[in-house]
């Protein structure tokens, strides 16, 4: 289900936020941090490839990469900037440590060869459209606040990291920016953003009480 790129892609992720994450405190817990996130990635990952696959779709992970920086056309990068893999150590140096990025993977999603001959809604049709890759991104954020609840609900050992991590995981990726999951899901269906944005929102700050 997962090609190696995409495992090198989750891998590279977990051990840079491992680090960010670790850097206020012991590295003794890095090992245990980069598992963890490895874990977070997975469930979001695997909850959109379930929802690719029922739109007779497949989708690809990949580190998030910005080509421009402006409204221009002409604003461009030479080369694409990999600002999954960078803004998490951007962001913890100039704070010190005490802010964490974490929004990092991004998808692509291509429509199966037999999908024209499926109905999806009232019509036929091959290409993917925007609800439907919206449905896709929200897979993943659904799954990774679902998980969290029934983490803490479960009482599971270290759950309240594992907890903050979906949580944290989910909301920073609901960020409609670029092409984050956020950005795919609030062009797709506005509502549905809202929902989890609420639902995301709320779950952060039970984390700050709870912590």
């Amino acid at each position: 289900m997962l090609n190696t790129k995409e495992i090198a892609s989750i891998i590279v992720i977990a051990i840079i936020l491992g680090f960010t994450f670790s850097a206020l405190d012991n590295l003794k817990t890095l090992p245990f941090l980069i598992i963890s996130i490895i874990i977070v990635i997975l469930i979001n990952v695997l909850a959109k490839k379930v929802a690719a696959f029922h739109y007779d779709s497949e989708v690809e992970i990949k580190i998030w990469e910005m080509q421009r920086y402006g409204y221009k056309p002409q604003y461009k990068f030479k080369r694409p900037f990999p600002a999954g893999a960078a803004f998490p150590i951007i962001a913890t140096a100039f704070t010190f440590g005490y802010f964490q990025w974490l929004a990092c993977l991004v998808f692509d999603v291509k429509a199966k060869i037999h999908r024209s001959a499926r109905r999806h809604g009232l019509y036929r049709f091959s290409e993917m459209t925007e609800d439907h890759i919206g449905y896709i991104a929200a897979a993943g954020i659904f799954a990774n606040l679902i998980i969290a609840g029934l983490a803490y609900f479960l009482n599971l050992p270290s759950q309240m990291n594992f907890v903050a991590l979906n949580i944290y995981y989910a909301t920073y990726n609901l960020i409609p920016f670029s092409d984050l999951d956020g950005n795919k899901i609030f062009f797709g269906n506005l509502v549905l953003w809202v929902f989890l944005a609420t639902i995301s929102l709320i779950s952060l700050i039970g984390v700050f009480i709870i912590l």
